[in-house]
């Protein structure tokens, strides 16, 4: 039978509910491949078997908050944002607005005949890693430290890209990453060996993968790049086979970081392999599917070296195409999308809830003397290095988007006499003069308010960067200080008797503890996307009470932290850390106040009153933690719920948390993981992680 015909068999096969699964299909297909054509398949450019009617398929997309790097797409908050919301409807609306544009660009790339890098429907999002450090440049990619915050909000985005789990094909692929113990530093992550213990492995590291598997069906898993207790994690056959694909079931893909096997091998990486071919067979075995990168190729070789089973490869292989027919994506005719309009792609409702979501995101940190919210006719100037700076507002993996909104256009449009210049750089080897600094002066005379736009920029914070400057290395922060231009120049409005506003720009906390004496009002607005500067201008004159809360802690200083490269966590986060942070986990002020009443236990659950006391309506976020009452190895308390609601002014909303198995998930020795632990609790509610926020309920399980 020719091979074509086998083909066509295989995808009829597909369309009939009661045929084959996408396995056996896959496997029909596997067995008319040569060698060489089934590593040419299990690269992230994939090349076409056209007998068999395979087209070529770049798997390598990102959308990490947007379609990226391809032309026009909305542009939403970076997810350090996202994170700010604590909003998961909200997150899983947005990532089903990035599928809809995502499925539109494919489909009209295939009608140009192109299936090129970043034009498929496999993304290598969300980042679930653990936030842990505020100096990891990548930590703006993550929903911050907490890994219960982690999987929730990593489990809307799976569900929101991937689609109705009832669809006859998949929208796209989710991939969860980087698994696992990866969150910096940058410049030594193709060297580094991860050490940590059994219980911060399964407390902190795990736990947001483990929903994001056995909760959310995500589709695809990326292996880090750094090795973890001595093995590269796309070697580690505990991580793939123990962990993931054992103890946790999973039948999704596993794919390499790019150009991670080549760290097997490469001078000065792991030293693991003596060259690609060992390298190829270690992945492979170990049960990495797909390599982005250049070294599959080698497979072959592997192979008749006997370094390596062709079943092996053909396992691999198998959940490869099998993925490709749950996508679709090898019959082209089946497409359940296709009625979605070009026009959509950063049309008006994407862009408006581009708005809602930065809205949302935005955390108003300190605003003594409320100084906000601005009115309507106040005479105020705008300076800082980030007030009108576009590339700023899109972070990074993003798109390039045709509409963007400084927050210099968008109060231009509000106040037509606006003062603004730019004042400063983000940063500089030598301090302003004191000729620079009476020049700013001069041009602010007769202004009281200054609403100064500064922080950092996805330019100096990021993945693996050339940048070495005073305070950054390598993409990562050497300290988290505001740089000090920036500090000085603040300290000489406030000395001048001007009421300063800081909107603090940043993928991660930063360390503001003079700020909080030279301003009188600080906005943590993170990178908002295309329409940040709109929400920004929304929330200083009162159109939107604030609501964001701080996914991160935000830390005095880097004296308050341990050593970056321990990856123990203890004296870390919220849960570790016993100092007094400048700003706790969960924080964020409104223009209203809200307080919070005794709760009640009642019927498995737990009942809290939250009162708005003010005279205008607010979202408050409320939060549930737990503390296992003599753990003294454990966290001082971990986030086990939170809910947004509404409350309006001057009333009582009862928020129910119901007090499943989970809420009570601990450490077990016994068990080696965490498992629902029988004793004495207390549960913690209130509006931030802080003691003095939290009112306390003990509680027997």
């Amino acid at each position: 039978m020719k091979r074509f015909l086998i083909a066509v068999l295989a995808l009829a096969a597909a369309a009939c509910s009661h045929g084959p699964s996408p396995e056996k299909q896959a496997q029909l297909l596997i067995s008319k491949l040569s060698l060489e054509e089934k590593a040419a398949l299990m690269r992230y450019a994939s090349e076409p078997v056209e007998e068999l009617g395979i087209p070529a398929y770049n798997w390598w997309n990102e959308a990490l908050h947007g379609v990226a790097r391809n032309g026009k797409a909305t542009t939403f908050p970076q997810p350090i944002g996202m994170a700010a919301s604590f909003d998961e409807p909200l997150v899983e609306e947005v990532f089903t607005a990035v599928s809809d544009e995502a499925r539109v660009k494919h489909r009209l790339a295939l009608a140009e005949g192109s299936s090129g890098q970043y034009q498929g429907i496999t993304f290598w999002t969300p980042n679930i890693n653990i936030f842990r450090d505020p100096r990891w440049g990548r930590g703006m990619e993550t929903y911050g430290e907490d890994p219960y915050l982690t999987g929730q909000l990593g489990m809307a985005v799976v569900r929101g890209l991937q689609g109705p789990s009832d669809a006859p094909v998949l929208k796209a692929h989710a991939c969860a990453k980087h698994f696992a113990v990866h969150s910096g530093p940058e410049w030594n992550r193709h060297s580094y060996d991860a050490q940590v213990s059994d219980r911060d492995l399964r407390e902190t590291y795990l736990p947001a993968f483990k929903d994001l598997v056995t909760k959310a069906d995500v589709q695809e898993v990326m292996v880090a790049y750094n090795r973890f207790r001595g093995e590269p994690c796309a070697a580690s056959d505990f991580l793939i086979n123990t962990v993931l694909r054992g103890e946790w079931g999973y039948q999704g893909l596993v794919t390499s970081d790019c150009w991670a096997i080549r760290d097997f091998y490469a001078p000065g990486c792991h030293g693991y392999s003596k060259d690609v071919v060992e390298a190829v067979a270690a992945a492979v075995k170990a049960g990495t599917d797909l390599n982005c990168g250049d070294s599959y190729p080698a497979i072959p070789e592997a192979v008749r070296q006997g370094l390596l089973d062709e079943a092996d490869v053909d396992r691999c292989l198998t959940r490869l195409l099998a993925a490709r027919i749950r996508l679709g994506e090898l019959d082209r005719n089946n497409e359940p999308w296709a009625g979605l309009s070009d026009d959509l792609v950063e049309g008006p409702e994407h862009r408006a809830l581009a708005r809602k979501m930065a809205e949302e995101s935005i955390v108003l940190l300190q605003n003594r003397g409320y100084v906000l919210p601005l009115q309507a006719d106040a005479k105020i100037a705008l300076i800082g290095p980030n007030a009108d700076d576009r590339q700023m507002l899109w972070g990074n993996y993003n798109a390039i988007p045709e509409h963007t909104v400084t927050l210099a256009e968008a109060l231009h449009a509000r106040v037509p006499d606006l003062v603004t210049f730019r004042g400063c750089d983000l940063v500089r080897e030598k301090p302003l003069s004191t000729k620079e600094t009476a020049a700013i002066l001069k041009q602010l005379e007769g202004i009281g308010t200054v609403i100064f736009a500064g922080g950092i920029s996805p330019r100096l914070e990021g993945e693996e960067m050339r940048v070495n400057l005073p305070g950054f290395r390598g993409g990562d922060r050497t300290d988290i200080q505001l740089p000090a231009v920036q500090r000085q120049l603040l300290k000489s409005l406030y000395e001048a008797g001007k009421e300063v506003i800081l909107v603090n720009f940043s993928g991660s906390a930063m360390g503001l503890e003079p700020e909080t004496e030279t301003c009188a009002a600080i906005l943590q607005a993170w990178y908002p996307g295309e329409e940040g500067g709109t929400a920004l201008a929304e929330i200083l004159f009162g159109d939107v009470n604030p609501s964001g809360k701080l996914p991160v802690t935000f830390y005095k200083g880097i004296d308050q932290l341990p050593d970056f490269e321990d990856y123990a966590m203890k004296g870390r986060t919220y849960r570790y850390f016993e100092g007094v942070p400048l700003f706790p986990f969960g924080y964020g002020l409104s223009y209203t106040s809200v307080e919070y009443g005794e709760a009640q236990l009642k019927k498995g659950a737990l009942e809290i009153p939250v009162i708005n006391t003010g005279d205008r309506d607010a979202v408050e976020v409320v939060q549930l933690y737990t503390r296992r009452v003599g753990d003294t190895e454990g966290p001082l308390k971990s986030l086990r719920g939170f809910q947004r609601v509404l409350v309006p002014a001057g009333e009582t909303v009862m928020v129910t948390f119901p007090l499943t198995d989970e809420v009570f998930l601990s450490w077990s020795e016994e068990a080696g993981d965490m498992v629902p632990v029988k004793g004495e609790w207390e549960l913690l509610y209130g509006g931030n992680s802080s003691d003095p926020a939290l009112q306390t309920i003990a509680f027997r399980y």
